[in-house]
């Protein structure tokens, strides 16, 4: 069967069952998510994982979440599991949730970077789910990306990237929601966010009562995950009229700025280097164009690329959690 296998139209379930059968067997697979696209393989092989690692220039101290079809996989996986702990897995599995419990001996101590602890997600995508189930076992699945670089939302986005380092490259179209997923920690009865995504505090705060998000005003500890070749700035803030006062004063500094924005602000600038996000009311729309557009961005190898942010509401944490990285914390609040 050919390295691209193009299900954007239609899925071809004899083709899924074939390359769930290759991840158990160790190959090593690209495909879609709801969130991004993943490289994935067996998750419970060792020497597996480790082409996960070298092909996307990975660091062994950094653990891979494994991908699973059900509860009983989690359970094979991991233990100690709480009532609190199952109880945000029946809110937010399937989905964009990645809960971290303690690990069965089972799991590899190569997908948990030698801790006692796994990272399990039920992702809420046909492709992978059927691949989940053919393969019979949970897919050790980070993002479809060379390490420190964007993720992958198309497989346009990756495939000049992994081409020759993957058995199989399924394109599903673009991922749905285009941010990775929140991942949650449960400590002293209490969920943590590690990291902020599509699953909002206050979603989870519903279930569990209280929420306590790390770091709340920084961005990721790991800059190195989003970096870019270009010159990136944030600018934010309430009133947008300021904002875009802001942006054109910086950009008039620069040859050729790119000024990434939203649909309803675009007319407050005269340049015709503007990529739009979408529109400011829809977040979804946005963190489903971010990764997309930021590329866009530095195709046109721009002296500078000012991004607008937005509020640090709902999953607009998430988003500007990503926007902050992008920009290697380089940003400006206009008051």
């Amino acid at each position: 069967m050919e390295t691209y296998i193009n299900l954007k139209e239609k899925i071809e379930e004899e083709k899924l069952e074939i390359i769930g059968k290759e991840i158990k067997n160790r190959k090593l697979v690209i495909f879609p998510t709801e969130t991004v696209y993943g490289i994935g393989t067996n998750g419970l092989n060792p020497e597996a994982v480790k082409k996960v690692f070298a092909a996307k220039g990975r660091d062994f101290k950094n653990p891979i979440n494994l991908l699973v079809g059900s509860i009983d996989m989690v359970k094979k996986l991991a233990k100690d599991i709480s009532p609190l702990e199952y109880k945000l897995m029946e809110a937010f599995f399937p989905g964009p949730f990645t809960l971290i419990l303690k690990k069965q001996d089972i799991v590899p101590n190569i997908v948990t970077g030698n801790s006692d602890t796994v990272g399990v997600r039920m992702p809420n995508n046909i492709i992978a789910q059927k691949l989940i189930e053919y393969a019979g076992v949970p897919i050790a699945a980070p993002s479809a990306n060379i390490s420190g670089k964007l993720s992958g939302t198309k497989s346009e986005d990756i495939f000049d990237d992994f081409e020759n380092k993957v058995d199989y490259i399924i394109d599903g179209g673009q991922s749905d929601l285009g941010m990775e997923s929140t991942i949650v920690k449960v400590i002293d009865g209490i969920p943590h966010i590690l990291r902020p995504g599509s699953i909002t505090p206050e979603q989870i705060k519903s279930i569990a009562g209280d929420v306590i998000i790390e770091n709340k005003n920084l961005p990721s500890s790991n800059l190195k995950h989003y970096q870019i070749n270009s010159k990136a700035l944030l600018v934010y803030g309430k009133d947008m009229l300021k904002i875009a006062s802001k942006i054109k004063e910086i950009s008039l500094k620069y040859d050729f700025p790119v000024i990434i924005t939203y649909s309803e602000n675009s007319s407050n600038y005269k340049s015709s280097n503007i990529i739009e996000l979408g529109s400011k009311y829809n977040l979804e729309e946005i963190s489903k164009n971010m990764f997309n557009k930021i590329r866009q961005a530095e195709l046109l190898n721009p002296d500078i690329i000012i991004i607008e942010g937005i509020e640090k509401n709902g999953i607009g944490l998430a988003i500007m959690n990503r926007l902050l990285n992008i920009c290697n914390n380089n940003f400006i609040l206009v008051k």
